[in-house]
């Protein structure tokens, strides 16, 4: 299982706000989610996405084209993978480590 954080910009938008091609983007993410292929999280910056890595890049390829589907000429796409192997990490678990560890050091 891998963990991708995904960042779709369109370029050359009418307007500085991007919410309409985000949402796009969420839209399509909740039928991957609903056929049991990821999960994700969306962020104020960008988007989490957990799953099996060659599903992971077909997802990608879906979130990167969106917004060439609803009209926009250019886009740049992020992508930064977290592919660990030995140990099979959610990105719940991720989060509730990180918070265990500092709810621990409070208690100290």
């Amino acid at each position: 299982m891998a963990i991708v954080d995904v960042t779709v910009i369109p370029v050359g938008t009418e307007t500085p706000s991007v919410s309409k091609y985000v949402a796009s983007v969420q839209k399509l993410l909740k039928n991957f989610e609903a056929e049991g292929k990821i999960k994700f999280q969306l962020t104020p910056m960008n988007t989490v996405i957990e799953g099996e890595l060659p599903v992971l890049f077909e997802v990608i390829q879906a979130m990167h084209e969106a917004p060439f589907n609803e009209g926009i000429k250019r886009v740049a796409t992020s992508i930064r993978i977290d592919d660990r192997r030995d140990v099979k990490r959610t990105m719940d678990y991720k989060v509730e480590r990180v918070n265990s560890l500092v709810n621990e050091s409070e208690e100290r």
